[in-house]
């Protein structure tokens, strides 16, 4: 048997995508999405929040040489990193739920990536032109108005990417003294290399990868494709009324002489609006971020021709059989996995409610020294010793007693701090701080226990009698 010969290369060069400007409800919903959720990404880090005076007054910050998160009201601290986790598990179940619902709507509306990826298209058009006027530029010899219309164009892409990664590093310092540093090249070396970096990635991420990012570089299309069933909504073209697909004329031709004529007029409408090039009249693909501009693109369209709207929809492949065998559509938003997603979501998201509205604004932790685990003294009594953490959430400093309880013979030690005059130990920790000191458990030869007792560190707010406490064991000496 003869061996087959190819010629040429194994995999078809890409083909540039140039999405053409439309008008509608889904653009519209684009829009909205984009300049809002820009405002808050760019804007946010200059946002005030008074927190009193030594805190930083930044409504959103992530100070890492603190070692706090502070978001409005709320401080995080390195301890309380499970709401994090709790975040991450409410982000991943909507992510799930909007999967189960209508698809990739994460993907057409929210994700950065096409959020850049409009407003980079969208200078790309004020700056060249619409979809015809820039694949003639292209396809012709480069004159000078050209080349500064793509001067320019690239000058624009970089401001916007460099902004985009200047806002990145202002959620780790206090906005405005950061913008003054960095105007005046005082600011840390890691701010200028995060900038330069975020700057990078914005504008080949956005200006030039664009749908190859969403087809070949993300994850999230092969991951939803095993998370999806048959009754999520997606961008679908209603087969059963577009075919088969014909000119105009030719449909009302076709209609007048009583033969089938689809309402597909094969305009390529939905192919030219679409940023990822797709074809959505071929079913469900890889690369459609389920956006909705070839709806509007199709809508409008329909209007001109006077046919009705909806030709592309969100709708289900099980509908436009049904209607292909003369049967209702049916939706089913509501089943079991939409409402295990959201009843997650909702279990998750108040217990993250009750612990921020329950939980305290102080904390005492102790760790048992090792070596050793006991220390026999000549007058028979043992002493064990503790490493004690002290932690003031409060912005002001607080006084805390410290106490030992569940050995009645025990008597607690501290270094540096000498007990008051009602036998107290009294320890200082300033405000939103730690405090960590080494404490001695002594209890004497008639009081020791016979083996290992559990032990109970006590620190209450001498001001307010909040209290906080802590287990851990006392070792006697060995018998």
């Amino acid at each position: 048997m003869g061996e087959t010969i190819i010629e040429g290369p194994l995999y078809a060069p890409r083909k540039k995508v140039y999405p053409q400007a439309i008008h509608g409800r889904f653009r519209r919903i684009k829009w909205t999405l984009l300049v809002v959720g820009l405002a808050v990404y760019y804007l946010l880090p200059f946002v005030r929040w008074d927190r009193g005076p030594g805190l930083p007054s930044q409504a959103v910050l992530l100070d890492l040489p603190h070692r706090r998160f502070y978001f409005f009201f709320i401080e995080l601290w390195p301890q309380e990193v499970y709401y994090f986790t709790g975040l991450l598990i409410i982000a991943a179940m909507t992510l799930f739920l909007m999967n189960a619902l209508a698809g990739r709507i994460w993907c057409g509306y929210l994700c950065p990536q096409t959020i850049w990826t409009d407003l980079f298209y969208a200078v790309e058009r004020w700056v060249e032109g619409d979809r015809r006027e820039r694949i003639l530029k292209d396809k012709h010899a480069w004159t000078f108005s050209h080349m500064r219309e793509v001067a320019t164009k690239h000058f624009l892409w970089l401001m916007i990417a460099w902004w985009t990664g200047g806002a990145w590093v202002l959620y780790f310092a206090d906005a405005p003294t950061l913008v003054k540093d960095l105007a005046t090249f005082q600011a840390p070396f890691i701010a200028y290399l995060w900038i330069g970096i975020l700057t990078a990635t914005t504008y080949v991420f956005a200006g030039h990868a664009r749908e190859q990012v969403c087809i070949y570089m993300c994850p999230w299309p092969r991951i939803q494709a095993a998370l999806t069933d048959e009754w999520a909504l997606n961008v679908t073209y209603r087969r059963d009324r577009g075919e088969p697909r014909t000119s105009i004329k030719k449909a009302e031709q076709l209609r007048l002489a009583g033969e089938p004529a689809g309402d597909c007029v094969d305009c390529h409408q939905c192919i030219n609006v679409c940023p990822t090039g797709v074809d959505i009249r071929n079913g469900i693909q890889l690369g459609c971020i389920q956006c909705g501009l070839c709806i509007d693109a199709c809508d409008a369209i329909m209007q001109q021709i006077n046919r009705p709207t909806g030709l592309i929809a969100y709708d289900t492949d099980i509908n436009v059989e049904r209607r292909l065998a003369g049967k209702p559509p049916i939706y089913h938003l509501i089943r079991a996995r939409t409402v295990l997603y959201a009843a997650i979501i909702v279990v998750v998201g108040c217990i993250m409610l009750y612990t921020l509205a329950t939980r305290s604004s102080m904390a005492i932790s102790a760790l048992h020294e090792r070596s050793p685990l006991f220390v026999a003294l000549s007058d028979g009594s043992v002493r064990n010793d503790y490493t004690v953490r002290f932690l003031n959430k409060a912005g002001v400093s607080r006084s805390f007693a410290l106490e030992v309880h569940g050995l009645p013979a025990a008597e607690i030690r501290t270094s540096g701090i000498e007990p008051g005059a009602d036998g107290k130990l009294i320890v200082e920790v300033g405000p939103d701080q730690t405090r960590e000191l080494r404490a001695s458990v002594q209890v004497a030869a008639a009081g020791l226990p016979k083996e290992a007792i559990d032990i109970e560190f006590r620190a209450i707010d001498v001001t307010t009698g909040q209290a906080a406490s802590v287990r851990d064991h006392f070792i006697p000496a060995a018998k």
